[in-house]
């Protein structure tokens, strides 16, 4: 079993602020951090991005085999060749003193209209979304439903979400990752689970 080599305490933080302060924060660190092959590094200047934790949801219907994803505008994909109205789960930030679970099942009411039960609720992973310059990590979870209920535009209007259900066959989503046509990691990571362990699933939730 893989054990990283060093911890939180071999790193030296010589000098830390906050360098911007908005919609996310920037702080600006000096620090150290031990070397592979003995001693320390010198020291180094590093940006680091300050977000909440976050829940992402992918909804899947095991007696249809469909899945329901979001489409909705993201201002980080205007450069990309396939637009920034983006394809992607159910998600939302940690920024209330509820669970990720529940979070998770806010967040399918108010982004899909979908009730989910807090039970039902299947954790996938756990990962560090951009460990190179941001703290942010994501809990991905896989959650029963019943695709035919839902549809339409969702979202809220004081956060600027307009945010349209997409209810896709899974085997259809499996070839647009294939096809490149998937362009968020936290979506690959969960078509790929899911190509895995739908067999599983539709024994469990399917009827």
């Amino acid at each position: 079993m893989y054990k990283p080599t060093f911890q939180r305490a071999d790193v030296r933080i010589a000098h830390q602020e906050t360098a911007y302060q908005g919609f996310y924060q920037v702080q600006k660190l000096k620090l150290q951090h031990r070397l592979f092959n003995g001693g320390w590094s010198k020291e180094l200047q590093r940006e680091l991005v300050v977000r909440l934790p976050a829940v992402a949801v992918l909804m899947y219907d095991a007696s249809t085999d469909e899945v329901v994803l979001i489409e909705q505008f993201r201002v980080g994909g205007m450069g990309h060749e396939e637009g920034p109205w983006q394809l992607e789960m159910v998600a939302g930030m940690i920024d209330t003193a509820e669970t990720s679970a529940q979070v998770a099942v806010r967040e399918c009411k108010e982004e899909s209209g979908a009730i989910i039960a807090e039970s039902d609720l299947e954790l996938v992973c756990t990962y560090l979304v951009t460990p190179g310059g941001s703290n942010e990590s994501l809990d991905i979870y896989c959650a029963p439903v019943n695709a035919s209920m839902l549809s339409g535009v969702h979202g809220l209007p004081t956060e600027g979400e307009d945010i349209k259900v997409q209810v896709i066959r899974r085997q259809t989503l499996w070839q647009m990752l294939e096809q490149g046509k998937l362009t968020n990691a936290a979506t690959i990571i969960a078509t790929q689970w899911l190509q895995l362990h739908s067999p599983r699933l539709k024994v469990k939730w399917g009827c």
